[in-house]
């Protein structure tokens, strides 16, 4: 089984968090995840191979952004915004601010259904 530990909250660090919040499509999955809801990892879509995809939501669950669950054959991505914003009060929802305004990470969209 594959290792989807993320690290502890102590241990999110800045540099790392901002280098993998500077590509639009990670911003873009943060975006989506941004409401607080937990999402199976088919539910994203983008315009990338389905291995660029799952290389994204695994850059941004080893520098803290997210935290996965395998439940069976099946993953679960969700935002983890009190972690971040306790480390880092305000920029989360900075950063995201400024992506709905420039129209960074529109490109990630999310499908209806599972996949």
């Amino acid at each position: 089984m594959p290792d989807h530990s993320s690290p502890a909250d102590s241990e999110i660090a800045l540099p790392r968090l901002l280098g993998v919040l500077s590509d639009p499509t990670r911003l873009g999955i943060v975006r989506i995840l941004s409401d607080g809801a937990e999402r199976g990892w088919g539910q994203f879509s983008a315009p990338v191979a389905k291995s660029t995809l799952s290389h994204h939501l695994k850059m941004l669950r080893e520098a803290g952004v997210t935290q996965t669950r395998q439940e069976g054959t099946r993953c679960y991505v969700k935002l983890r915004g009190d972690a971040i914003e306790a480390r880092f009060p305000g920029l989360l929802p900075a950063l995201l601010s400024a992506a709905v305004t420039d129209n960074i990470g529109e490109h990630v969209t999310e499908r209806d259904e599972q996949v």
